[in-house]
């Protein structure tokens, strides 16, 4: 996290989801580089509740995109902040917004120069910024995928606007199931019911229509083709739909021992010792995710082992 650089990417940029999702590791050692971390990305929000991907301190430049969880992470670390520590202040602290034209429509993403707004909220208004934010939801009641979500490689699955994510709505359910208590805590009671009936929404589409049989797909595409299905030539099964059926709950019970068992099946590789994020791989398959495609099969995001400090 000082170094802000690997193997693979030696750009030194701070990322919005990346380092909250690894700071949560740190919760054990150090309660408060868990705290300004949170302060940090907040004021890489903007006035409309997205975020920047990434962005270098030094030159305040960042690249603003259409992915769609990298602003939840804020909200969920949030919580889990909160949840540990017992500190409920870090909600009244105030941090500013940055502020810049919106992304045109066709438009999936921008380096720029964005300064900071004079706009300042508190952490808890930053919070459900992001979460209004996020409510975009496709034809089948699942969260849009935009540009891609925790696999940016999925880039071309949601680019023009209509296709959506599974592994998101899991995640979405699991930031609203935290954030009701806070929002009663607030006496927002108005809010809390607004989330339950979302939360209630997604639970009942991922159990229908991102079911595939044995295990849950991971994503439907601008076509309304699906992925991680039991059709598909590549990418049959997707291993964060299956995990995140269950960590954070939406799952139904039966859904959620039979998924984890196809998991077990098709992905846990016993004899390398590895746990594959899809199987198979995108090669030659007709579908294009995205840039996800380019990697080689079995490497990184497309069907390797691919993971950080900590996520959960």
């Amino acid at each position: 996290m000082w170094a802000k650089s690997g193997f693979y990417q030696s750009g030194g940029a701070f990322g919005f989801r990346d380092q909250l999702q690894d700071t949560l590791g740190l919760k054990y050692i150090n309660t408060d580089f868990m705290k300004q971390q949170i302060l940090l990305a907040s004021k890489h929000q903007f006035e409309e509740g997205d975020v920047l991907h990434w962005w270098h301190e030094d030159t305040r430049r960042g690249i603003r995109t259409r992915f769609s969880d990298d602003l939840l992470w804020l909200p969920y670390t949030v919580a889990e902040y909160i949840s540990f520590t017992g500190d409920w202040s870090l909600l009244e602290e105030e941090t500013n917004y940055l502020k810049g034209e919106v992304l045109k429509e066709g438009e999936e993403e921008r380096y720029d120069y964005y300064p900071e707004s004079d706009h300042k909220e508190s952490i808890w208004e930053h919070c459900k910024k992001a979460i209004e934010h996020s409510f975009s939801f496709g034809e089948h009641g699942l969260p849009k995928i935009g540009t891609g979500d925790w696999n940016d490689g999925m880039s071309t699955v949601g680019n023009k606007g209509k296709g959506e994510s599974v592994w998101l709505g899991f995640f979405l359910y699991d930031v609203l199931q935290k954030m009701i208590p806070i929002a009663k805590e607030k006496k927002e009671e108005e809010l809390a019911q607004k989330y339950e009936e979302v939360k209630e929404n997604l639970k009942r589409a991922l159990n229908t229509n991102a079911w595939d049989g044995r295990w849950y797909k991971r994503a439907y595409m601008d076509s309304g083709e699906a992925l991680g299905s039991i059709e598909n030539e590549e990418c049959r099964i997707d291993n964060i739909s299956q995990t995140w059926s269950v960590i954070s709950g939406a799952g139904d019970n039966d859904k959620k021992y039979i998924s984890m068992e196809s998991l077990e099946n098709h992905l846990i590789d016993t004899e390398h010792g590895l746990i594959k994020l899809l199987d198979p791989p995108f090669e030659k398959g007709k579908l294009e995710p995205g840039y996800i495609k380019g990697y080689l099969p079995g490497v990184r995001e497309n069907g390797g082992q691919y993971t950080h400090v900590c996520c959960c």
